[in-house]
């Protein structure tokens, strides 16, 4: 997948992005308030000064992190919706976001709400990630009217309440890893099955899974510009 860089050079783009792999590294590593702009300098191979000819402050360095992780995630949801269309529905959707975040711990921390991050950054984020929250849920709203419209998805219930009981399950089997149950899925694979299983069941309508390759075009385009609107972030804040 292209990264999104700001405007420069090859050399400075390249930079830029050791910058933020070092970042996010120490970020999953050390927690946000161990890590320092040496820090990432030094594990970046580059002086301190430098991270500060692209952003004007640690906080401004762990936002844009974060902004890169979540538009790595939706462009793949948008990609993977076209290549392997059941996720376009709530219930394959979920497993590729459980997949997603397991493989990748700096998404993991502004997904599931680290607080101490996410409230040391509020400042600097200066209502980006409010934002873009709202953006999202406007999106999945207009994701479910299409599924609900299309009958892949049961409509007895409001949508807003549907569409909270989907993240409900969703994160509950985020919130219920390492507690140590003996009912524990035998593996990750095996919890991202139990996650489409379950929510399929929970939410599928009366029309066949398969008419999702009608509307994954659709539902991508969707997610399209969430992208777009983290390109346009990045860019702003990242010199």
């Amino acid at each position: 997948m292209t990264a999104v860089v700001p405007a420069g050079d090859g050399a400075d783009l390249a930079r830029m992005e050791r910058v933020l792999d070092a970042a996010a590294e120490l970020l999953v590593r050390q927690g946000y308030r161990r890590v320092t702009v040496e820090d990432v300098a030094r594990r970046a191979g580059v002086g301190k000064g430098t991270v500060y000819l692209h952003v004007r402050s640690k906080d401004a360095l762990f936002l844009t992190v974060l902004l890169r992780s979540q538009r790595r995630l939706f462009a793949e949801l948008a990609d993977r919706m076209l290549a392997e269309h059941v996720v376009a529905l709530p219930w394959g959707m979920s497993r590729v976001l459980y997949e997603r975040l397991r493989a990748d711990e700096v998404a993991r921390v502004l997904y599931l709400g680290d607080t101490e991050v996410l409230g040391r950054l509020a400042h600097e984020a200066a209502g980006t990630l409010g934002e873009l929250g709202r953006r999202r849920d406007a999106v999945v709203r207009e994701h479910f009217r299409l599924l609900r419209a299309a009958r892949l998805v049961d409509d007895d219930i409001a949508a807003d309440e549907q569409i909270h009981a989907w993240g409900a399950v969703t994160w509950g089997y985020f919130l219920a890893e390492g507690t140590g149950s003996a009912f524990a899925p035998a593996g990750p694979a095996r919890t991202a099955a139990l996650i489409e299983h379950g929510l399929a069941r929970q939410l599928a309508g009366p029309a066949p899974a398969s008419r999702a390759a009608d509307l994954a075009r659709e539902v991508a385009a969707l997610y399209r510009p969430l992208v777009a609107h983290i390109d346009d972030e990045w860019r702003r804040r990242v010199r």
